[in-house]
């Protein structure tokens, strides 16, 4: 059964009285996965206490095969949740629980690691652009050995609506101006929005303070408080005690649309402990995960 975007226009716009600043632009580094997949690290391990819940945020974006071909063969995963995000191509996943799906322009893979599986992620393609973008989620501590659960949600599924300025805006997690994104979480609540702006058009979203949130542009540039962040940035927002969101204004003298990810999410404030694909609470537990997995206990 295929569902059509709930695509709603012109929504009432949530005012920001109080917009965040930004605290500081990174650019990412560049890094290899899997069987060689070039890509952009653009959330690593540095900054995984200051972006909580959030421990990975990759970017790919190849024309060149060479970059892409050889995908992320079989590895395992334990204690937290992957949201692939596939702006451009095709991707076929295979997991130990015997799921299996293609995940193509615009579809969501939502994946909870839970206890752990095994799974691979393979181009389903030998040309043409590979776009899109993997974030690691992490998992509340009571969680964290939990069933394994995903779920693929092809672009058609994922909520829609512009505003009244033009700008699109795709929900795939949380809520925005009322319109309820594909998937919702209750500890973490993470808001997930991939929003497009005409030159000059300008975006609000409500956040609570608390929460810790970024905006990575990879079209054209943003201006979040006065700074302009530049394509393939990464703005970490400020945690200001009176703020109510952020504000987001595409350059009036951009060539085409902006586009932008805004992610957020409520701090755990556990200790993270990562080894790898293994993100746990303390290294006891790591040691047991590669047991588990080298017994053969991932499925």
């Amino acid at each position: 059964m295929t569902h059509t975007n709930h695509h709603h226009l012109h929504h009432p716009t949530e005012p920001v009285a109080a917009p965040r600043g930004i605290d500081h632009i990174v650019a990412g580094v560049s890094a290899s996965d899997g069987d060689g997949v070039k890509l952009t690290r653009v959330l690593g391990q540095p900054l995984q206490k200051r972006l909580d819940p959030y421990l990975m945020l990759d970017a790919f974006g190849s024309d060149n095969p060479g970059d892409y071909v050889g995908g992320f063969p079989n590895h395992p995963h334990r204690g937290f949740e992957t949201v692939t995000y596939m702006i451009a191509g095709r991707m076929r996943h295979r997991d130990s629980a015997g799921h299996e799906g293609l995940l193509e322009n615009g579809g969501v893979q939502w994946m909870t690691a839970g206890r752990g599986l095994v799974h691979s992620e393979l181009p389903e393609q030998q040309e043409g652009l590979v776009e899109g973008f993997q974030l690691w989620l992490n998992l509340p501590a009571d969680e964290k050995l939990r069933e394994p659960w995903y779920r693929d949600i092809q672009s058609a599924e994922i909520p829609e609506f512009t505003t009244a300025e033009g700008v699109h805006v795709r929900v795939i997690a949380g809520a925005s101006h009322g319109i309820e994104g594909a998937v919702r979480r209750e500890r973490t609540e993470p808001l997930y929005l991939d929003i497009t702006l005409p030159p000059g058009a300008e975006f609000a979203q409500p956040l609570p303070p608390s929460h810790n949130a970024l905006v990575y542009v990879f079209r054209e540039s943003l201006w979040i408080a006065g700074s302009e962040v530049p394509t393939r940035r990464m703005a970490i927002l400020a945690n200001e005690a009176g703020s109510d969101g952020v504000l987001l204004r595409a350059g009036s003298t951009n060539h085409s649309p902006a586009r932008a990810l805004l992610i957020a999410g409520h701090p755990l404030n556990e200790p993270i402990v990562q080894y790898g694909p293994f993100v746990m609470n303390t290294p006891e537990q790591i040691k047991q995960a590669v047991d588990d997995f080298r017994q053969g206990r991932f499925g």
